[in-house]
């Protein structure tokens, strides 16, 4: 089973995307405006799927910054969020 995600392992991902240092990343920055285009968007979401969060694309582009993304994904470690029929 994968590592879950951290919020140092997010900070690295995010930055990597960035070409920033993991400590320079604003979490309050929207992710657009940040400069993350939705094919970055996607990658990154594949990339935390892996360590078993469980979000979509609408979802991340419903958030207006980083934080809101680390939330969302923090409450989805271990697919808590996915719902099965």
């Amino acid at each position: 089973m994968p590592a879950p995600l951290t919020l140092d392992g997010f900070r690295a991902d995010l930055a990597e995307f960035l070409y920033q240092q993991p400590d320079e990343v604003d979490l309050e920055e929207n992710p657009l405006y940040a400069g993350l285009d939705s094919l970055r968007i996607v990658t990154l979401i594949e990339r935390w799927r892996e360590t078993g969060a469980d979000v979509s694309f609408i979802e991340l582009a419903e958030c207006t910054s980083f934080d809101q993304w680390w939330q969302l994904l923090s409450a989805r470690q271990g697919g808590a969020g996915h719902v099965t029929a």
